[in-house]
């Protein structure tokens, strides 16, 4: 049987009631005061200026828990962008050079060639003998002899000089490839700048077609147009937000490629303050690669040169010291030393193999000189890629754009106000849209441009 509602429960429902009131008014005084965009409304009084400018409900009721509610109106891309902490191209440079396995692998070259330096001076095994036996009378003998051979002449330094040049140029191809990571690097950091580039695009397109959209319900609805151009402004949203997941795989597959050459798995983006476009390349890099080109060819010489010395050193001969003690009849003991050279009569394969190091000096010679042609070469070919690049780009940045945000301007107020048709609207949005794409390809083209240039490419195979 049902009971009647105590008084508690009426102060209950009355509550709910009231707060559900106080929304309606609350909102409904925001919308207005929103609309109207007035600096100098007055603060509702259910807006706590203690509490953060909070919406508070209830405030006079003791005794109540107390909720906080939070809203949070940024988007996910954003949230995202922000959740990663951005890299400037100097510390991405950094600190792939600091997790590269290639250049940790060049170090322990250098590591193992430096400690190579210690076998410069290399001895024969120790060669000791003991006879026993009638070799002297009836008598059962002994003899014991001990023979070391010692390198004399230039052997130890070459060796020594050898394994110095070999440290050195191992430190050589460190420095090229250092130079292959930055430019790695720099390529890729770009390519995802140009992803996020490409994405804003995007979102300023939906908002235009957002517009676009509003404004063709309210002819529709005026009876000023056909069910057409509604249509239309989905189909093209629609096709915006497909396109919208479709950059987030770009995105993906961007930061992919730059966590690949800077060898993390931190999810890395570039710095939210880096500029879209790569600043002026210099010949300070061109320079560069043409030192470390030069220093590595000439480092290589330099091996073979010592290389061909530790050769010809081979054919100098050993010193040879001993000791020998033997029995004679059992009964007295003989010692005495000895002396030796070992001398390399059939000296002709070290006499080839150093002929064959001079051979290799005039190979890295030749390749030092073609080296050289092909980045002069190349360097003029990319200063006019740049140059058309730079161009091209300038168009966009001094005029382009400006065109294009006059036509979306002047396009959206004609048919806002119907003074231009439908398909005209259209037409010139398309012009405007594909005008801002362009630019977007042509600040991409630019960078790849600059890079390129500012990086030469070269071979030390």
């Amino acid at each position: 049987m049902a009971t009647s509602s105590s008084g508690g429960d009426k102060f209950t429902r009355n509550l709910v009631i009231g707060m559900v009131a106080l929304v309606v008014v609350v909102g409904a005084s925001f919308s207005y005061f929103g609309s109207k965009g007035s600096t100098t409304a007055a603060i509702p009084s259910s807006v706590s200026k203690a509490d953060g400018y909070g919406i508070v409900f209830n405030a006079d009721v003791p005794n109540v828990p107390t909720i906080d509610i939070y809203e949070d109106f940024q988007c996910p891309v954003c949230a995202r962008f922000e959740a990663i902490n951005g890299i400037t191209l100097e510390k991405a440079i950094e600190k792939a050079k600091a997790n590269n396995i290639d250049l940790k692998i060049a170090d322990k070259e250098i590591e193992k060639q430096t400690v190579l330096k210690k076998t410069a001076f290399q001895v024969d095994p120790l060669q000791v003998q003991y006879q026993g036996g009638q070799f002297n009378s009836v008598s059962y003998d002994h003899n014991v002899s001990i023979q070391q051979y010692f390198p004399i002449g230039k052997i130890t330094k070459a060796n020594r000089q050898l394994q110095e040049e070999l440290a050195k140029l191992a430190e050589k191809r460190k420095a090229l490839t250092e130079y292959e990571i930055e430019k790695a690097v720099s390529l890729a950091y770009y390519q995802y700048l140009y992803g996020i580039s490409i994405q804003k695009l995007n979102n300023e397109l939906f908002e235009i077609y957002a517009k676009f959209l509003k404004n063709a319900e309210l002819r529709f609805q005026t009876g000023e147009s056909g069910n057409i151009e509604v249509i239309s402004a989905k189909a093209k949203s629609k096709e915006i937000e497909t396109q919208k997941a479709q950059l987030e795989y770009d995105l993906v597959v961007y930061q992919k490629q730059l966590q690949y050459f800077i060898q993390t798995d931190e999810n890395i983006v570039p710095d939210a303050n880096t500029p879209l476009q790569y600043a002026n390349p210099t010949t300070s890099k061109d320079d560069k690669i043409q030192g470390l080109v030069s220093d590595y060819y000439t480092q290589q010489i330099s091996v073979y040169q010592k290389e061909a010395n530790t050769f010809k050193a081979m054919r100098t001969p050993k010193l040879g010291l001993g000791y020998f003690g033997q029995t004679i009849d059992t009964k007295s003991y003989f010692q005495g030393f000895t002396a030796g050279l070992q001398i390399p009569l059939f000296g002709g394969a070290n006499t080839a193999k150093a002929k064959a190091s001079e051979i290799s000096i005039s190979q890295s010679q030749l390749e030092l000189d073609k080296s050289k042609l092909t980045l002069k070469l190349q360097k003029e070919e990319l200063q006019n890629e740049f140059e058309k690049q730079k161009k091209a780009l300038l168009y966009y940045q001094n005029e382009g754009l400006q065109y294009a945000e006059q036509i979306i301007t002047t396009a959206q107020k004609s048919y806002a106000n119907g003074d231009m048709s439908y398909w005209s609207y259209i037409s010139f949005l398309n012009q405007a849209i594909d005008i801002k794409k362009q630019n977007a390809e042509a600040v991409n083209t630019y960078n790849q441009s600059a890079i390129q240039l500012q990086f030469p490419s070269f071979n030390n195979n």
